[in-house]
């Protein structure tokens, strides 16, 4: 049996346990009012909730436990099933919760009830069978939770009731104490329910509050990480460790993010186990539809595209931004809420650092190197200006003389004059024979053991003037 299968196995059985629950206990004497007024706290209640996110599971948590306690301590019976199920249908409807969720959370809260109800009614109403009841209502819907991740993640169950069971009882039994307080309270001192204002808001404000910097905590503790990993690498290695913190900061989202780099844009997508696509695209991407949603946002920009929840971002200058991120979830899955956006403002202002950081590393180091070129340059051309100088003085005395041999007239009234332009043209020769030789060993090294080897081989023979020209044998002019 499939993940999904099992699922609705489950929530199958859950819908057949209330609606057990419904026909065999006790209606009970509510007030006509009691009905709407449960659903509406129950609505309530699922709406204003905080997530924890462990991986790509997220668990809530509501103040949905106190309502339910509140209603048993007053007036139990088998309506509230019927008040919670339209509460709790309500609510995640409103919540875009997909279709399966959205039907098992519903089985999951109507079969609490169910056996809450049963429990309270089988000691008799009132505080003690209440708060029995809220024990028994917690135990069924924490197993049905676990068992659908276990289901859906591939865990074992048992590991996930012991490794959720101890958050999951304080928040329940803080929220049971507040709302068997009041219950109490409404009959025996009904002013009393105004003092409860106060405690009711910290308690879900410390319950955010907590959910906020374990958020904030995990973001940091993911980014230190992704930053010892990388320590002097390129700005490409950390773009990668951007992508895979956003993916763990939204409970497993999949993450497009697209960097302007220094050749161009590129392309990563991927979620928090990696970034298995990685490639160079035009400039045309940055005219993608969400690209353009958020940099005209100037923000970060939440909504849903095509039925998927989706949260962007720029990093850097909307004008010339570092990169562009768009996290996605599944089709139908919860969109991203307050402290989600929160979140991701404190991911912009950690990243855009990040990657500039890593931009003005890559710019030292190939400051860096061209200094290095340059600075081998310098050093070559200064050692073929020592080896050569001796060539070049060589070079200029020789030009300095055909200069003054080649004279006008100096040759018709001096034949000799011939064989000197000759010779010199010889002399000049070899001058720029050893100046490229010499350059040639200053440039490489290593030709100098070749050089000193060749010294052995014996020399070629000087032509003599009689002899030397590149036509044939010059003759002497009488």
């Amino acid at each position: 049996m499939n993940p999904q299968s099992k699922v609705r196995a489950y929530a199958v059985g859950a819908a057949l346990s209330a609606v057990a629950g419904l026909l065999f206990a006790d209606w009970g004497t509510p007030r006509l009012w009691a009905i709407p007024a449960l659903a509406l706290a129950t609505l309530l209640g699922e709406i204003a909730v905080v997530h924890l996110n462990f991986g790509r599971q997220r668990y809530s948590f509501s103040c949905t436990e106190g309502v339910i306690g509140a209603s048993l301590v007053a007036a139990t019976g088998s309506w509230m099933i019927v008040a919670v199920a339209l509460g709790a249908f309500a609510a995640q409807y409103m919540r875009h919760q997909p279709k399966l969720k959205l039907w098992f959370n519903v089985a999951q809260f109507s079969a609490g009830v169910a056996a809450a109800v049963a429990m309270s009614s089988a000691l008799d109403s009132g505080l003690l069978g209440a708060t029995a009841g809220m024990g028994v209502f917690w135990f069924v819907n924490h197993a049905l939770v676990c068992a659908a991740i276990a289901a859906t993640a591939g865990k074992r169950f048992l590991s996930m009731v012991w490794a959720s069971a101890p958050l999951g009882a304080l928040h329940s039994s803080g929220n049971t104490s507040v709302g068997l307080l009041a219950g109490w309270l409404a009959f025996n001192a009904p002013l009393g329910l105004l003092g409860l204002i106060v405690p009711m808001g910290l308690l879900w404000f410390s319950y955010d509050q907590q959910t906020a910097r374990a958020a904030e905590a995990t973001l940091f503790a993911e980014l230190a990480r992704g930053q010892e990993r990388v320590t002097g690498q390129s700005i490409d290695i950390s773009a990668q460790v951007v992508l895979s913190a956003a993916a763990r900061l939204f409970g497993g989202a999949d993450v497009e993010l697209i960097l302007n780099g220094a050749d161009g844009p590129v392309r990563y997508v991927g979620d928090e186990y990696g970034v298995p696509e990685r490639q160079r695209v035009d400039p045309t991407a940055f005219d993608q539809e969400w690209v353009m949603r958020a940099l005209s946002a100037s923000q970060v920009v939440t909504g849903v595209a095509a039925g998927r929840p989706y949260c962007s971002m720029v990093l850097g200058a909307d004008d010339s931004p570092l990169a562009v991120i768009n996290a996605q979830r599944p089709l139908g899955a919860a969109t991203f809420g307050r402290r989600e956006v929160s979140l991701a403002s404190v991911l912009v202002g950690q990243a855009e650092a990040w990657l500039s950081v890593a931009d003005l590393t890559a710019s030292r180091d190939a400051a860096v190197d061209r200094a290095a070129a340059a600075g081998e340059a310098a050093r070559a051309l200064g050692d073929i200006g020592a080896e050569t100088s001796a060539n070049l003085v060589m070079l200029r005395e020789s030009a300095s003389r055909l200069a003054r041999l080649a004279t006008p007239g100096r040759t018709e009234l001096d034949p000799r004059g011939v064989h000197e332009i000759v010779d010199e043209l010889h002399s000049v020769e070899r001058a720029v024979a050893s100046l490229l030789g010499a350059i040639a060993l200053a440039a490489e090294p290593d030709l100098t053991g070749a050089a000193a080897a060749m010294g052995d081989l014996p020399m070629a023979r000087r032509p003599v003037d009689a002899e030397w020209t590149t036509t044939g044998v010059l003759v002497e002019l009488g």
